[in-house]
């Protein structure tokens, strides 16, 4: 039996930064107050090491060693590791001795140097691809995964969602479909799993990730909702990103720089379930490292494959040579009673604004998009 012990401090409680919005600036808004605990984790102890085991009788090896390459720095494994010259005792002061210990655990989990944030100390680039670890998988969906063309009953839909939720309990970051993009998915009440996020991507902890539910119902769990019922069924599920203000119930280290959150119910079978079975949110953001294109098919980001629990392969999302497909959602901001705002203008912006303004008649925000 292999000794088990939590690997995430879980603390309870996206696309464009809806920080920017009217409201005010990026960083401005006063932080939430401490949520109270999440009902349940949802961060399990990671698994023993295991080999690779056959899931709908297709299992790819992705590409490292270092896919939990954080666990080196804790169990002592790098200590062997040969220090820049001139680093022993009373050779070199405290400050410089910490930068070259550093240095030499990057270069013992594989990790790209990089430039070095000198009050936290963490590492301001992405990993460098790496070989694959035994235990990362590739989940190939039945049928196409485009949409809702995959139906939950085919043979395997099951066994995916299974391994999925059983990825994001353990705190693990995996690859999905939706509707517009391919997206990574973590759990939104382990913050743990949302460093890992901001790290793979190398994307700035000042950028906020979206919450994916599996219902509108739960938006309101986690929102204060200032909008009709109506409204939000009209727009979701589908291909917006809804901002509103943010309950006490996710966990305050979700963005904690803003009072906004930005909701997600993609029109895609698959993750909707997915959502549901987990039964918590989920944090979700593009499967791309920051600043580089969307991906529309898996292959389109293996260089993030060694990083990831799991991916699971949908197919191609749309039109590939068509650029209006790689906008990702249109972000809203609905926060302000009787206005909205476009942060991103996205692949839905017409008919989004159509059914704001003349339907519900809100005004558009000064400021917006």
């Amino acid at each position: 039996m292999v000794s088990r012990s939590c690997r995430c401090r879980c603390s309870t409680a996206s696309s464009s930064c809806w920080a920017r919005s009217s409201r005010g600036g990026c960083g401005g808004g006063l932080p939430p107050s401490p949520s109270p605990a999440f009902p349940r984790s949802t961060c399990a102890p990671p698994r023993p090491h295991r080999s690779p085991s056959i899931l709908l009788g297709v299992v790819v090896p992705l590409s490292c060693p270092a896919r939990r390459w954080g666990r080196a720095s804790r169990t002592g494994s790098w200590l062997g590791t040969s220090l820049p010259p001139g680093s022993g005792p009373g050779r070199m002061s405290p400050a410089l001795r910490c930068r070259g210990m550093r240095a030499a655990v990057v270069a013992s989990v594989g990790l790209s140097e990089g430039p070095v944030d000198s009050r936290s100390g963490r590492l301001l680039r992405p990993p460098s691809p790496a070989p694959a670890a035994p235990g990362t998988r590739l989940l190939r969906l039945p049928g196409s995964g485009a949409g809702q063309a995959a139906s939950p009953e085919r043979v395997g839909w099951t066994e995916a969602l299974r391994a999925a939720v059983a990825e994001l309990r353990a705190g693990a970051v995996l690859a999905v479909p939706t509707d517009t993009l391919y997206g990574l998915a973590c759990s939104a009440s382990c913050s743990t799993a949302l460093r890992d996020v901001y790290r793979l991507k190398g994307r700035s902890e000042a950028k906020p990730l979206a919450v994916c539910l599996g219902r509108v119902a739960d938006v309101y769990r986690y929102c204060h909702v200032r909008v009709p019922e109506e409204l939000l069924k009209d727009l979701l599920p589908g291909p917006v990103t809804l901002v509103m203000q943010r309950s006490e119930a996710l966990n305050k280290d979700l963005n904690p720089f803003t009072p906004l959150v930005g909701i997600r119910i993609p029109d895609h079978a698959f993750i909707q379930d997915l959502a549901q079975m987990f039964g918590g949110p989920l944090a979700l953001t593009s499967a791309n490292l920051s600043s580089q294109a969307s991906s529309l098919n898996v292959e389109e980001f293996q260089d993030l494959w060694p990083h990831l629990s799991l991916v699971i392969d949908g197919g191609p999302i749309g039109d590939g040579q068509s650029p209006e497909c790689r906008l990702g959602s249109t972000v809203v901001d609905l926060s302000v009673p009787g206005k909205f705002g476009i942060i991103r203008p996205g692949c839905a912006l017409e008919s989004t604004t159509a059914i704001l303004q003349q339907k519900y008649g809100l005004l558009p925000s000064h400021g917006s998009c």
